[in-house]
């Protein structure tokens, strides 16, 4: 879209034009005119004001794609190139004093974090406060997410020694797609607020070490970006969130299934037809220039906060059923995985459905508080409906923070888990972050299958673990163990 024989522009002629009746900005080498745009600016004139006569590129890549300057405005806006050797950091005012893009603290080098608990503290110090808030934070009390992690401390290996543990083996098949590790990287929205390569930096971190990334509906490039930046062989999954405007539903589907035969399956996620409460979210106010490509849908403030998750989300359509399952198989032949699964019921229901998988998880305990820990459910599920393992594939998502809590849940039963939070924390330093996380993740799962005495993923079994610290928690029956509850009279009353 750039016009030829576009001007030298020294950083010194752009800082002249730096108020709201001459606003030129830089964006990747680019200078644009912005003064008839910044008061249409969905996000408000201010922020646009903020860089006028400056370079705005990271703060611009934090929520918007770099090309979409180009397919947004008139090409007479672009009115030159900067000229990289007319920037002298010493003494032109090219950067904004009070610029966002500034980080609380410096990072320490990325050799240094030694695991994914390092690199949570980094980011907890390091990544903007509405990042921060929204990444890390969780329904109400914090309590299932809490659990999540914990629950994983109360179960104990039963090692078994004097085995020839010299070659261990970690790949495996997940949806019939071969993976390096068991796990697969969680969809997440906007990533591009930890790092300006977003998705695609995790994309190129998974592609090197023989990972499968599951792109969220709320990424912050569009599914095509992400996907052409990677090379056509990788195999990735697709997060659904269903619009309640179906249409857009199916032709986003669509545009995947004809142009991205590599992405094997969709994960139609079930436990969020409306987002939980999450305070420490709505406490940052959010920037409003923030948008999803995929959705459409803008970051606003309002009298609740400025909660991302909430305002976000809340195109899903909270109407969606079993018996829309369907019309989804209509609109998408590959293999479908039901994510937001809690209890042993619907397991057996996703089972009965031919659904290729399930994944056992409460959206980090991002909505409903108090709801199960993700690997409680599995051991319901070996309790309740043993059958569902050899029916249909089983992951958990939630908590998983070390080697040895990805082999916990394969003994249990799963296949493979999701990583989330730590990958995104990761992504404060770009794709080489993600690479050392999962190289990390890797050794530790290595160290803990020899210790355990093991050495491929097919020899992981229940045996290996002793679960009694939790047993009594996991549920025995469909109902309560004594109240009772009529629907006629919509009273309780208890077995005594």
């Amino acid at each position: 879209m750039a016009r030829p024989n576009l001007k030298l522009l020294s950083a010194q002629q752009v800082a002249t034009h730096s108020n709201h009746a001459d606003c030129w900005l830089v964006i990747e080498g680019q200078v644009w005119n912005l003064t008839e745009f910044a008061p249409e600016h969905p996000g408000g004139a201010e922020v646009i004001l903020e860089y006028a006569g400056k370079d705005a590129t990271e703060r611009y890549a934090e929520v918007h794609s770099l090309s979409l300057l180009g397919s947004t405005l008139d090409s007479s806006k672009l009115v030159g190139i900067l000229d990289s050797s007319s920037v002298d950091r010493e003494s032109t005012p090219l950067h904004s004093k009070n610029s966002k893009v500034q980080v609380q603290h410096e990072k320490p080098p990325l050799s240094s974090l030694l695991s994914s608990h390092d690199f949570e503290a980094v980011a907890s110090r390091s990544l903007k406060p509405k990042t921060w808030a929204f990444y890390s934070s969780a329904a109400t009390d914090l309590i299932t997410m809490k659990a999540n992690k914990s629950f994983f401390d109360r179960i104990w290996f039963r090692p078994r020694v004097l085995r020839n543990v010299h070659n261990v083996n970690t790949s495996c098949l997940i949806q019939g797609v071969e993976s390096s590790l068991p796990l697969f990287v969680a969809p997440a929205a906007l990533a591009k607020m930890v790092h300006p390569s977003g998705e695609k930096g995790i994309a190129a971190a998974c592609v090197t070490r023989g990972v499968i990334q599951c792109i969220s509906t709320n990424a912050s490039y569009s599914a095509n970006e992400i996907l052409y930046s990677a090379p056509s062989t990788h195999p990735f999954f697709f997060q659904l969130y269903v619009h309640k405007k179906r249409s857009d539903t199916s032709a986003l589907l669509s545009t995947i299934s004809s142009h991205h035969p590599n992405v094997k399956s969709v994960f139609l996620t079930v436990d969020a037809p409306c987002a939980g409460k999450r305070e420490a979210d709505e406490r940052v106010k959010a920037d409003e220039s923030t948008q999803s490509p995929m959705t459409g849908e803008k970051a606003a403030n309002d009298k609740l906060g400025g909660g991302l998750g909430r305002i976000m989300g809340s195109f899903i359509d909270d109407t969606l059923s079993w018996e829309d399952l369907p019309w989804l198989r209509s609109i998408w032949k590959g293999k479908i995985v039901i994510k937001g699964v809690m209890s042993a019921e619907d397991a057996i229901r996703a089972a009965a459905e031919g659904c290729d998988g399930i994944v056992l998880s409460n959206h980090g305990g991002r909505n409903l508080d108090t709801s199960p820990p993700s690997i409680l459910i599995l051991l319901e599920l070996q309790l309740r409906c043993p059958e569902v393992f050899d029916q249909l594939q089983v992951f958990v998502d939630g908590g998983i923070r070390r080697g040895t809590d990805i082999l916990k849940c394969l003994c249990l039963g799963a296949r493979a888990v999701l990583v989330g939070r730590p990958i995104l924390y990761a992504l404060n330093y770009g794709q080489e972050g993600v690479e050392q996380l999962l190289d990390i993740l890797k050794d530790e799962l290595e160290i803990a299958m020899r210790l355990v005495g093991i050495t491929d993923l097919s020899q992981a079994h229940p045996a290996l673990v002793n679960t009694a610290d939790i047993d009594h928690l996991v549920p025995r029956t469909e109902g309560h163990p004594y109240a009772e509850w009529s629907s006629s009279n919509n009273k309780m009353r208890a077995k005594l």
